[in-house]
């Protein structure tokens, strides 16, 4: 009876299709094919080679090869969609580090120094802090809400027991 070794994370296993090549790879390359053979076919000086063509078909090849190169055992064209998601994620933070609430802030109280004018300038007084304008302790105290963190937002739901 013949025993074969299955991987124990059987996901990091990549099919190969024709020699090192994966089904990306492969329709990134077929693709370059298709959309040389448009340019050679539908653009002006129809199914003739122009001196603006050839570039124009060279530079589509040399695309889809680059985005079908593997640098650390995944293809450029994933990376770039890595880049991608990671560039356009949400920048929204639901709590700031940098935020006043809950600390011990320290007022230094400096003398203004003594101007020997005779106009007194108006004596402003003190602004009293502004509150924030959500109390985030009330989610944490309150038992009857609930909240779910997603993707893009933060949904905060009441619950009906």
């Amino acid at each position: 009876m013949r025993t074969t070794i299955i991987p124990a994370q059987i996901t990091t296993v990549e099919d190969t299709i024709a020699g090192n090549l994966n089904l990306t790879q492969i329709l990134l390359l077929i693709s370059s094919l298709f959309i040389n053979t448009f340019i050679y076919s539908f653009l002006p000086v129809r199914l003739a080679f122009t001196t603006y063509k050839i570039p124009l078909m060279v530079l589509v090849f040399a695309v889809c090869i680059t985005l079908s190169l593997r640098i650390k055992q995944r293809i450029v064209l994933n990376w770039l969609v890595i880049l991608a998601t990671y560039a356009i994620r949400p920048h929204i933070y639901l709590f700031n580090k940098n935020a006043e609430f809950a600390r011990h802030v320290v007022v230094h109280n400096e003398k203004p120094p003594k101007v020997h004018s005779k106009v007194q300038a108006p004596v402003l007084k003190a602004q009293p802090r502004l509150t924030l304008p959500f109390d985030y302790n009330s989610l944490i105290r309150n038992p009857s809400l609930n909240i779910r963190f997603k993707r893009n937002s933060v949904q905060v739901v009441k619950n009906y027991d």
